[in-house]
């Protein structure tokens, strides 16, 4: 498992279930991962020593998490050693390595998308085209928003991509590819600004809730959505092997796509692990050896809602180290899942280290049930200056 975030260690958590697992690895990994398998101090964009790894253990299947490592062709750098990736070529990460390249095969693949406007005018929607960790979207209803955006803008790589602002519901809809085939994994919405009331600036995401009760489409879009994507990929001798995630917009005119990322979400993995019964190893190693088969993938009846525990400046900092954790054992106890995001273990201590430090997951039987019990495992948890938002599911009856 490469990575060291939330979404790792909830994947980590659902490999470990598997009858055919033998032994978990990851590279760095986390607190919360190191109780399931062994970690390894070797960072996620290190090519050279994630091979190494892998050829050392003899590893019959890495799990590539993030998305950094994948656009920079972490992935093609294994294969062409012998390894077997869960996770796409540099070339496909390109669907979220760059909008622009994303809007060109949107257009190729007949996928309804939000237009590009060849003048910044408001309202719009400011994109940074690279990679952003979540952060770099800006919504702009007024010229002093537009402006405070073209500036903020300015300290990603890469160029500006300005699209037609988009009314709707948001959600966030998953499938696994093994180059050929879309199989449906499921939907969930995330809550991405930092306060309640959808407030603030936007954060890589602050919680999600799975099923979505008014969203029953998921398996039908995946064809029309995910699927053309995967054709025009492969047509263009780029095949996508890994989990392609739609962010839609419902609007009035139907689904259409804000952005396509080459990874499982977060915090959407957190909610969607928890419900899933099919066998993820097995899954993932199918997709790896290009051939998913017809079948397809098991939800739960259940729901789930995360709630994100986040360090007190973030997201303008993420990197609040050092503040001792309380509480995860009681929460657990609870029957929550605590997933690690931003912890390190100091002199044989728990403590804070990063933005989102964790991500606390409770079930039940509705998303209200789900809800109240997430943030009851969440209020067990203690460190300095935790914040989190309050209002994760709260419009959800169902």
């Amino acid at each position: 498992m490469v990575g060291s975030g939330a979404r790792e260690h909830a994947l980590a958590w659902r490999l470990a279930r598997s009858p055919t697992l033998t032994e978990l690895h990851a590279a760095p990994g986390n607190p919360g991962i190191a109780a399931l398998g062994r970690c390894h101090p070797v960072r996620a964009d290190d090519g050279d020593g994630l091979l190494a790894l892998a050829m050392t253990l003899d590893a019959d299947l890495v799990v590539v998490g993030p998305e950094g490592p994948l656009v920079a062709g972490i992935a093609d750098q294994l294969r062409r050693n012998g390894i077997t990736v869960f996770g796409p070529s540099g070339d496909a990460a390109r669907i979220e390595g760059s909008k622009t390249f994303a809007k060109d095969v949107m257009r190729s693949a007949g996928v309804p998308t939000a237009e590009t406007l060849a003048v910044a005018r408001t309202p719009c929607v400011v994109k940074a085209d690279g990679l952003a960790a979540g952060k770099g979207v800006f919504v702009c209803r007024t010229a002093g928003e537009l402006d405070e955006a073209l500036r903020a803008v300015q300290q990603y790589e890469g160029g500006v991509v300005i699209e037609e602002l988009l009314d709707g519901s948001e959600i966030s809809l998953f499938a696994l590819s093994d180059g050929q085939r879309a199989v449906p994994l499921g939907a969930a919405q995330d809550f991405k600004r930092i306060g309640d009331g959808d407030t603030g600036p936007n954060t890589g995401g602050m919680g999600a809730y799975a099923p979505v009760p008014w969203f029953a489409d998921a398996d039908e879009l995946v064809g029309r959505i995910h699927q053309p994507i995967v054709d025009e990929l492969a047509r263009r001798g780029t095949p996508f092997v890994g989990c392609l995630f739609a962010g839609l917009i419902v609007t009035d005119d139907g689904p259409k796509v804000l952005e396509f990322n080459a990874r499982f979400g977060d915090p959407e993995t957190q909610v969607l692990m928890p419900l899933l019964e099919s066998d993820l190893l097995e899954t993932l190693t199918a997709a790896a050896h290009g051939d998913l088969g017809s079948g397809g993938l098991t939800l739960s009846r259940e729901a789930a809602v995360t709630v994100v525990l986040a360090a007190p400046e973030y997201p303008a900092r993420s990197d609040y180290a050092g503040a001792a954790i309380d509480g995860i054992a009681a929460a657990e106890s609870s029957g929550a899942l605590v997933f690690h995001g931003g912890t390190a273990v100091r002199s044989g201590t728990l403590v804070t280290n990063g933005g989102r430090i964790l991500s606390v997951t409770g079930t039940g039987g509705t998303v209200a049930e789900a809800r109240t019990h997430a943030y009851a495992a969440a209020g067990m948890i203690h460190f300095e200056g935790v914040r989190h938002r309050t209002d994760i599911a709260a419009a959800i009856d169902g």
